[in-house]
């Protein structure tokens, strides 16, 4: 049986309020030792954004811009693009690649957030089911 994405994801889902400043959701993402947040932009529509390391490494601290000045939706990234809790680890792997991203939601089948899947978690899953097992 393969190994899906609801059993790897992390939970509960990390968000920030889009108008929330960078070096608050620079130290929400220390504290919790992520390294992605989403971002709300609109939670009557399900609207949201991401906000990773790699957004901070580039919009930030290589163009010397002061973090307590910027606002979580002026370098997140939108809108989303989310996993489903179905997805093989091999379908969500293909999606991650496919729109060259790390950290993707995942959302219920109304769009509500119950988890996010990263880079990482893929790998951890690759480590601990090993090569023998279908992913």
């Amino acid at each position: 049986m393969p190994a899906l994405v609801r059993n790897w994801m992390s939970k509960p889902v990390i968000v920030v309020d889009a108008d929330s400043s960078v070096s608050y959701a620079m130290t929400l993402m220390r504290r919790r030792g992520v390294n992605s947040l989403v971002v709300v932009i609109d939670e009557k529509k399900l609207s949201y954004g991401i906000l990773t390391t790699t957004d901070i490494r580039d919009k930030i601290i290589a163009i010397e811009r002061n973090p307590a000045e910027m606002r979580a939706r002026d370098i997140m990234t939108a809108p989303v693009i989310t996993a489903d809790p179905e997805w093989t680890l091999k379908e969500c792997s293909i999606q991650m690649q496919k729109h060259h991203i790390h950290h993707m939601p995942v959302a219920d089948s109304s769009g509500v957030l119950i988890g996010l899947i990263s880079a990482t978690d893929l790998f951890m899953a690759a480590e601990e089911i090993g090569w023998g097992n279908p992913l």
